[in-house]
């Protein structure tokens, strides 16, 4: 494994295994790409959710606002039979996962008859899992191992997105400013980078964004792999030259003197999101949508605008998430957005090349990406 981080590795064999068992994972494998989501399914009206329950996916202004319906919609329209679903996500404390679990914890899941249980497993562990069935969603991103599985024939889709940053948020690229130094005269070229993700991370899109403004490249800097207690502690001390610092910790450096913000995730474009493999896609169609309806409801009735203005729902928020209230409070709200922009998977893969993470030409949208199950739960017809 040498010159190789233990997560790259990791990201590798999960998807060379995937990969390697292809054959045995599912009857499918080979066959022509089937009819997913809404396109074999009737598409009906949903009260509350009306023209701004849809944007167009190619506008990527950043002041756009997200697609919302009214509070409470769209309505729950519960299963004739209750079915059990898993959802992997890497982190439950993460604020970007609190809609699931606003939603699991509201009875928003319950009420569409699904009994929703959410696991902590990394990316690479997950993926098999999924291409095999034995979960039935992903809360994570299209990062390189996703694309390069199905890049090998799996059927794994994008199909809702997260969140993007409010403009306030610093959530990015920090650097530790070199004597005399200005922000606007950083040079990234050979100075190394702390991160917790390592190569192949949807960050890789904004990183190459800022480094190419910077004089540097995902080709041109040094990756160091730090935990994520001490990628801050790395960038005070010397230990690395830059850092990607999450929320709410890019506080600690706001401000100060010797550090400078050097760009973030682009606004009004979610990077991540939920992910299904063929059980949702295909096999229980009605259950996907549900899963869906309930998280968009969820989205609608409690993420609506600037959820951090109610004092009390922060309060709870904090404690769903097992973080300190005053922490949450101190990073502006992330604008939560179910939908998916065009492009957006093409500008990722473009982004790991550069890394050294994927090969082979670019995935088309169309099978990394299905729009048609969140369209379905607001009613709007393509």
């Amino acid at each position: 494994m040498k010159g190789r981080t233990r997560r790259e590795f990791g990201v590798a064999l999960a998807v060379g295994l995937l990969l390697a068992s292809a054959g045995c994972l599912s009857k499918h494998s080979g066959d022509a790409e089937p009819e997913t989501g809404a396109g074999s399914r009737t598409i009906r009206p949903v009260d509350g959710c009306g023209r701004t329950s849809w944007t167009d996916p190619a506008d990527r202004s950043p002041d756009r606002a997200p697609a919302r319906c009214e509070a409470r919609a769209p309505a729950a329209r519960p299963l004739p039979e209750r079915r059990r679903i898993t959802i992997a996500t890497g982190t439950l404390s993460a604020e970007y996962v609190a809609p699931l679990e606003v939603a699991l914890d509201k009875g928003e899941f319950r009420a569409e008859g699904l009994d929703v249980t959410l696991k902590v497993l990394p990316t690479p562990d997950a993926l098999p899992l999924l291409a095999k069935g034995d979960i039935d969603a992903l809360w994570a991103a299209p990062e390189a191992a996703v694309m390069n599985g199905v890049r090998g024939g799996f059927d794994i889709k994008w199909v809702a997105g997260n969140f993007s940053p409010d403009p306030a948020s610093k959530s990015g690229l920090w650097v530790k400013l070199k004597n005399g130094e200005t922000a606007a005269g950083v040079w990234m070229a050979d100075r190394s980078m702390g991160t917790m993700i390592g190569k192949g991370s949807v960050i890789a899109y904004p990183m190459q964004k800022a480094l190419g403004e910077h004089g540097g490249g995902l080709d041109r800097i040094r990756y160091q792999q730090l935990g994520s207690a001490d990628v801050l502690t790395a960038l005070r001390n010397g230990g690395v030259d830059s850092a990607w610092l999450l929320d709410p910790v890019w506080r600690r450096v706001d401000g100060k003197p010797g550090y400078a913000f050097l760009g973030g995730q682009p606004l009004g474009e979610p990077l991540g999101g939920m992910l299904y493999g063929r059980a949702l896609l295909h096999d229980d169609g009605d259950a996907g949508v549900a899963l869906l309806r309930a998280y968009i409801r969820t989205v609608n009735t409690y993420f609506s605008g600037d959820y951090k203005k109610d004092a009390t729902f922060v309060t709870y928020l904090a404690k769903l998430l097992k973080t300190d209230a005053d922490i949450l409070r101190s990073t502006p709200p992330l604008r939560m957005d179910w939908e998916i922009r065009s492009g957006t998977t093409t500008r990722l893969q473009s982004a790991y090349r550069a890394q050294g993470a994927t090969r082979g030409p670019t995935l088309p949208e169309s099978k990394v990406v299905d729009r048609s199950l969140y369209a379905e739960a607001v009613g709007h017809t393509p």
